[in-house]
């Protein structure tokens, strides 16, 4: 017998819409949300608008993906947050081509901050270019704005 007979299968992601009942499992996986009662309030209220992805693979959820249409009239990826342990597997790239798939409006508009190389090196696999930068909303980390042009 070879090792790769008893190694785990890779994950099959299911993007689907969140479900109020995917909100515990939603802040358990998030950090920032574990510990500020505002990021839980947004994502309770973005479930209930259905405006929340959710990346699933054998009922466990492994990340969540917040996508609105009211930036300038344009679609906007608000928030995107994988689990730790289920980083680096295609999770986020799956749910922003989920996102891509739902946008309502032919530009798809994403942001992050200077300091995040990590998310910055994410749009640019996902296919999004550089569209600008907002200054001051965090001090001394610009935003950088990001575009994906779908139609």
């Amino acid at each position: 017998m070879t090792e790769s007979r008893f190694a785990p299968a890779p994950p099959r992601w299911l993007i689907r819409q969140a479900m109020p009942d995917d909100v515990h499992a939603l802040v358990g996986l998030d950090a920032y949300a574990t510990a500020h009662a505002s990021r839980r309030v947004f994502i309770y209220d973005a479930v209930v608008r259905q405006q929340c992805l959710v990346a699933v693979d054998a009922g466990v959820c492994a990340g969540y993906l917040v996508l609105t249409h009211d930036f300038f009239d344009h679609g906007f990826v608000a928030l995107v947050v994988v689990s730790p342990a289920h980083q680096r597997q295609g999770v986020a790239l799956r749910l922003l081509a989920a996102a891509e798939a739902a946008c309502k409006t032919p530009k798809l508009f994403a942001s992050t901050n200077a300091s995040n190389t990590a998310s910055q090196a994410l749009m640019t696999k996902a296919g999004f270019v550089p569209s600008g930068q907002i200054e001051n909303l965090d001090e001394g980390d610009p935003e950088r704005i990001y575009v994906k042009f779908i139609r």
